[in-house]
């Protein structure tokens, strides 16, 4: 086999190279050029007319009970129309019989509840995939475990994603959980107990900053307040200062400090500073005043 040429042209005639599936050869005198032995085309074949795109399924997920192997006896349109009543009424028993057989114990059934309230509420809290896959796992975990008798479903699902997003750093409270959630405080934070103290969760404490751009947001804040009050937050976590304190009540001090340096910066009050953190007006002012003895 001749060395491929990159101008285009035969080495040997000069006529004039045309590339094939995994060769470039010479329209004039057949010389082989070049070859490229991996077959970019798709690894699949179709019988129909026009391409298809489909390969072998969903992938895999944590988010479903069986990892998503298992199939569904859809609903399709299509033909449903041309379909007799008899044979409607077959296909009506055959879905019921196939879910039974796909959700065959209690277990499962379980899980399947708990996951579907998992991906309600991570939808609900504009949370990435990836938590909603971690927390999954985690619910599953505490499946395993024994951890559900005698405690709800709903509040192990919250629990799990609190859990999660404590794991990863993302700034949720529970009162925010529980607003979207089917389980309420008491039932989430006994779940959460019994994941961190069986599953020994790797949690820590919530960095405040975490917590000031949606604060931020919501209290039409500009970026350069922001700012600032990431800096009077930094300034409290390198003094250890806010041990023992409620990470988004400090977020929320830090921005009605901030916005009080300057005249020209929006004015932020106490009430409002306090509601965006769901904490009371006391531990903002508390904070505040925290601030002030660090700056002196």
């Amino acid at each position: 086999m001749a060395a491929d040429n990159s101008n285009g042209c035969c080495s040997e005639c000069g006529g004039r190279l045309r590339t094939t599936e995994t060769e470039r050869i010479c329209e004039e005198c057949g010389l082989v050029s070049g070859e490229d032995a991996i077959d970019r085309g798709p690894e699949w074949r179709t019988f129909d007319d026009g391409p298809d795109r489909r390969r072998t399924g969903a992938p895999l997920t944590r988010s479903r009970h069986d990892r998503g192997l298992s199939t569904e006896i859809g609903y399709g349109t299509g033909s449903r129309s041309r379909l007799t009543g008899r044979k409607r009424r077959q296909i009506a028993r055959l879905r019921r019989e196939h879910n039974r057989a796909r959700i065959s114990t209690k277990a499962d059934r379980n899980q399947v509840y708990g996951f579907t309230e998992i991906k309600r509420v991570n939808a609900l809290l504009s949370l990435p995939d990836s938590v909603r896959e971690q927390a999954c796992s985690l619910f599953k975990s505490a499946q395993s475990e024994g951890l559900l008798q005698g405690r709800s479903i709903e509040g192990f699902a919250a629990a799990t994603v609190y859990a999660t997003c404590r794991i990863n750093s993302f700034a949720r409270t529970i009162d925010e959980i529980v607003a979207v959630a089917r389980a309420d405080d008491a039932e989430l934070k006994a779940a959460y107990d019994a994941l961190n103290r069986d599953l020994e969760l790797p949690t820590g404490p919530i960095d405040p900053t975490q917590y000031l751009p949606r604060f931020a947001t919501k209290l039409d804040l500009e970026t350069t307040v922001e700012n600032r009050a990431r800096e009077h937050a930094t300034t409290l976590l390198e003094n250890g200062t806010v041990g023992g304190r409620n990470p988004s009540g400090v977020a929320a001090a830090c921005l009605y400090k901030a916005a009080a340096e300057r005249e020209e910066w929006p004015t932020v009050t106490q009430v409002d500073a306090a509601d965006v953190a769901d904490v009371a007006p006391a531990t903002i002012r508390s904070t505040a005043l925290g601030i002030d003895e660090q700056g002196r």
